[in-house]
């Protein structure tokens, strides 16, 4: 069953790619930061796509229980790599985010980094103090200390996205764990309530979030997402056809990025978007039943936390495209523009086969 599991993991996954690529060639060509080559964004993107395949390998040959031993040697390198996202000449602000490091050949998001640091620390703290993770101190509090290093220079980048995914999976990762109901809920209603606090006091955000709420009242910032609702409405079932959408040509922003997923509706049609959603669905079933036959307790909470953490950004990405959320910068696993989560998101899958 297990093996079954895999097959269909890497079956999925390979579809995805595969989707995005193609969606890449349709969209890119119209981004605005193209550098008059139209097929600048694909060719960024097979090359990390490379990069990935060989972190997934590593991930797949190499035992797990080598994260375990050394977890700290990765959870410190993304924090300094997030240090550096602040320091002139190379770290690189972009629209009022610094998120990014300048590698000369391109660029590096740490914080993608971090999610990998991040679970290593989680699996490695809960399997270490399986009796001790009930109580409060060794269960949430010292933990979320430790998990806040990571956390806080994430915030700064101003990247609540991300900020919010780590925690959120945080959480799953503890209630696998058998954290106490009242520790979950109390993290639960923390991360939600510094959420809104952080958002309300960025002046983008807060704009993005009221624009949620009230989006005839605020029309620029509901922007982006009523123009991914009428990609949707214009694809319908069946799609306008493959590089015959109209909404990649400069009318939604970031279409090749973040919001990809209306240009699938638009030019493949309902049919293709529930079976992308399908997709995330499989590899979110998949991926628990691979860490439930885990041979350990490290091994279940390592893979359960990368397989959250892939179907959590995925839910947001869709919920934020389809107006069920509000607006939020995140990448559609294996499908969007963006190195550093491709990378990231195929090295957890490599995690998964281990």
């Amino acid at each position: 069953m297990q093996k079954h599991g895999i097959h269909f993991l890497l079956l999925t996954v390979s579809a995805l790619i595969v989707l995005g690529v193609v969606m890449l060639f349709s969209t890119s060509a119209f981004a605005q930061d193209s550098h008059g080559d139209i097929y600048f964004f694909v060719k960024r993107q097979v090359m990390w796509l490379c990069v990935g395949l060989v972190a997934a390998v590593v991930a797949a040959r190499i035992d797990y229980h080598f994260w375990e031993r050394t977890w700290w040697v990765w959870f410190g390198g993304a924090f300094v790599l997030l240090l550096l996202c602040f320091v002139p000449h190379i770290g690189l602000r972009v629209n009022g985010s610094s998120r990014w490091i300048n590698l000369g050949i391109g660029t590096l998001q740490p914080s993608e980094l971090a999610k990998i640091g991040a679970l290593f620390f989680l699996a490695w703290w809960f399997s270490k103090f399986e009796v001790e993770s009930k109580g409060f101190l060794m269960g949430f509090a010292a933990q979320m200390g430790i998990l806040g290093i990571l956390l806080v220079p994430i915030v700064f980048e101003v990247d609540i996205g991300n900020t919010a995914l780590i925690g959120a999976t945080g959480v799953a990762v503890m209630f696998v764990a058998g954290a106490a109901m009242r520790w979950l809920f109390l993290m639960g209603v923390a991360g939600v309530c510094g959420v809104i606090a952080v958002a309300m006091n960025i002046t983008e955000r807060q704009g993005r979030l009221l624009a949620f709420l009230h989006p005839d009242r605020y029309p620029n910032e509901f922007y982006q997402q009523l123009q991914g609702l009428i990609a949707f409405g214009s694809g319908g079932i069946f799609g306008l056809g493959l590089g015959e959408g109209r909404q990649k040509m400069l009318y939604t922003p970031y279409a090749h990025t973040d919001f990809i997923f209306p240009m699938i509706g638009e030019e493949l049609g309902l049919r293709i978007t529930l079976l992308t959603v399908v997709a995330y669905l499989l590899i979110c079933l998949c991926g628990s039943l691979v860490a439930t036959n885990a041979r350990d307790r490290f091994g279940l909470l390592l893979g359960f936390g990368a397989v959250m953490m892939i179907s959590l950004q995925a839910a947001v990405n869709i919920g934020v495209t389809t107006s069920l959320l509000p607006n939020k910068g995140m990448p559609l696993p294996f499908i969007s523009y963006g190195g550093s989560n491709l990378m990231v998101c195929l090295f957890m899958i490599g995690l998964l086969i281990n």
